[in-house]
């Protein structure tokens, strides 16, 4: 890293911005293998077969899903058999499925829908989780800079869980890491802490230091439940489970069980004009950063 490059990572890191309530609120996830490269905007700049990659991303706006490019950490080229991920990050029963295909056009045959819905893509289903951490250095030169050291490692310790991934999204927090099918977002990853992530979330564990939020949530939702689990003192990655949410302008009010107990975390979502600034290293203009202040944590 040159010395007068901006470095969004470093500056969020630099202003104290919490981590927790940032991770993208999304539940459908489909990922497929491609070695690269992979250019800034993945879908459209590899070189996928013919009019598959807006194909996809037609399918991704219109299903609000991710849908990824992923490789090994150490891959030189595409194996003969393509590993596609499909995953429902619903935060009671999350799902993970997975097979291989000859053309990644096979992919256009899953039906995302059939997932959302309860069914089948027509994948296998898979029983172990899914690490992946965003490398793209072409979309965010902080994601190769922070996440291409703790992808190696996790290579090296968790060879068959590992992935890189083509964006995850919170350039800001790289090194970033993302766990299916929970859709858990971990930041700040480094190559000393993320093989520890990965052992405790094997372990029904939550790193909540590194813990950016769970996808299946909205973003004050998401603060809501780290707030929570930081009050009951306790990382099970199943101790809380969201009952309600009230949402009254910049005031939102999430319910938790929490074992026999009820819970309720009020969070307020600040925009606040005067924060604006540079929220990735491409960044064109300033803009506020989101902050989502919990105003209180009560047993009910």
């Amino acid at each position: 890293m040159t010395a007068d490059r901006f470095a969004c990572a470093a500056a969020s890191l630099g202003r104290g911005e919490p981590l927790a309530g940032t991770a993208t609120h999304v539940r459908t996830w489909l990922l497929l293998e491609h070695s690269g490269p992979w250019g800034n905007t993945a879908l459209l700049d590899a070189r996928l077969p013919d009019g598959l990659g807006p194909e996809l991303r037609r399918r991704a706006q219109q299903l609000r899903a991710k849908i990824l490019l992923v490789r090994r950490a150490r891959a030189a080229r595409d194996p003969e058999r393509l590993n596609v991920f499909a995953a429902w990050a619903d935060p009671v029963r999350p799902r993970l499925e997975h097979g291989t295909v000859a053309d990644l056009r096979e992919v256009l045959d899953l039906d995302l829908g059939a997932l959302r819905a309860g069914g089948t893509t027509g994948l296998d289903p898979v029983e172990q989780p899914l690490f992946a951490v965003c490398t793209n250095g072409r979309h965010d030169a902080c994601c190769a800079e922070f996440g291409r050291p703790a992808a190696m490692r996790l290579d090296e310790t968790h060879p068959e869980l590992a992935w890189e991934v083509s964006h995850i999204g919170g350039d800001r927090f790289a090194g970033n890491l993302v766990v299916l099918p929970d859709g858990l977002y971990y930041g700040r990853v480094t190559p000393e802490s993320v093989s520890a992530i990965a052992d405790r979330h094997l372990a029904g564990e939550l790193s909540l230091d590194e813990l950016r939020g769970r996808s299946a949530y909205p973003n004050a939702v998401q603060a809501a439940e780290v707030a929570l689990l930081r009050r009951l003192g306790t990382t099970a990655k199943d101790a809380v489970r969201l009952t309600g949410r009230e949402v009254d302008g910049d005031l939102t009010v999430a319910r938790f069980a929490a074992g026999a107990r009820d819970w309720e975390v009020r969070v307020r979502t600040v925009q606040d004009a005067a924060s604006a600034t540079r929220l990735t290293c491409k960044a064109a203009r300033d803009n506020p950063i989101p902050r989502y202040d919990v105003v209180a944590v009560e047993r009910h």
